[in-house]
């Protein structure tokens, strides 16, 4: 499952590659297999896929052995604790009231969205300056300590107020919040 990258619709080139192309799609399915091989792009041998897929064969481009690292690496040391009973039904009724069919529409490239917007702007503007809206980060406030508990049953609306399990955080006294807003701004060179 690591090891898949990118996939690529194959198609045949023209009719006489088509006959080979069909045979060739239904052999694999009939056996149930899947091809490997290498193919060259950009000058570099890619490791690569191929399998049927409707009336088509999907090519899915795969990274080598030594590209792909084993998970207990990276998880070696979160410890091997049993969650809270009630943080975890609270999560699953979380999971079970925020899940819906997948709808990749829904979804979008935040950034390439701001792009285009940016370069129609532009476009509108024809060559003359145009100032964009600079959005600031809110600035965190309090302690960004969460009271997990809470924040579940908030989620999942429940009404009810867990105990406190942690002490409240300290406000800033006025000193330490004036010296924030003081502080100069850094500009990139």
């Amino acid at each position: 499952m690591f090891y898949f990258e990118k996939p690529y619709y194959v198609v045949p080139a023209d009719d006489l590659a088509e006959e080979a192309f069909v045979v060739l799609r239904e052999a694999m399915r009939a056996a149930g297999k899947v091809g490997i091989g290498q193919i060259s792009v950009r000058g570099r041998e890619t490791l690569v896929s191929l399998k049927p897929c409707g009336k088509g064969i999907v090519l899915e481009t795969m990274r080598y052995a030594d590209e792909v690292r084993r998970a207990q690496e990276y998880f070696k040391d979160i410890p091997a604790t049993k969650p809270d009973k009630a943080l975890l039904e609270l999560a699953t009724t979380l999971i079970e009231q925020r899940s819906a069919p997948f709808e990749p529409e829904e979804f979008h490239d935040r950034y390439v969205d701001a792009l285009k917007t940016l370069i129609a702007k532009k476009q509108k503007a024809k060559g003359k300056k145009i100032l964009e809206d600079v959005v600031e980060p809110e600035t965190a406030r309090g302690s960004n300590v969460i009271d997990l508990m809470a924040a579940l049953k908030k989620s999942v609306g429940s009404k009810e107020t867990p105990p406190a399990k942690k002490a409240a955080a300290k406000k800033p006294t006025a000193k330490t919040t004036s010296a924030k807003k003081a502080a100069p701004a850094r500009k990139r060179a």
